[in-house]
């Protein structure tokens, strides 16, 4: 199946998954929010398919607002919206997203020292939450 995706398309995606490496970022704020962004976008940068090629590089001219809520209000609809875009088109290229994005929350979540704090735990779910929303 050939996927065709606009810019706008891809501005979603790019603007879902890399908004919730910054929203682990934030949540994760308490430890070492750096590393937590890090280990996230090597995790995005490392994804593979049409997915891989769309996530290569982070969004450009998005203005994710000043608080986290703020951020969230972008990025969780976004998440939805980008499995929607992904399941019409190619219902593989939408697990590929879903499991890139669990990947990416996952590493982000595990640059603290054993259980991720409730703060980035509850993030993480509301993250998936928008995912499973589609």
């Amino acid at each position: 199946m050939s996927v065709t995706l606009t810019d706008q398309d891809k501005l979603t995606l790019r603007t879902a998954a890399w908004g919730a490496v910054s929203l682990m970022s934030a949540a994760g704020a308490a430890g070492s929010a750096h590393k937590v962004a890090t280990h996230g976008s090597i995790a995005l940068t490392s994804a593979t398919g049409l997915v891989g090629h769309v996530l290569t590089k982070a969004p450009k001219g998005v203005k994710y607002g000043k608080t986290v809520a703020e951020l969230a209000d972008q990025v969780l609809p976004a998440l939805t919206a980008a499995m929607n875009l992904l399941k019409q088109q190619d219902p593989a290229e939408a697990d590929n997203f879903r499991g890139t994005v669990i990947v990416a929350i996952e590493a982000a979540a595990r640059t603290h020292q054993g259980e991720p704090s409730p703060t980035m735990a509850e993030m993480a779910r509301k993250i998936t939450g928008a995912l499973d929303a589609a």
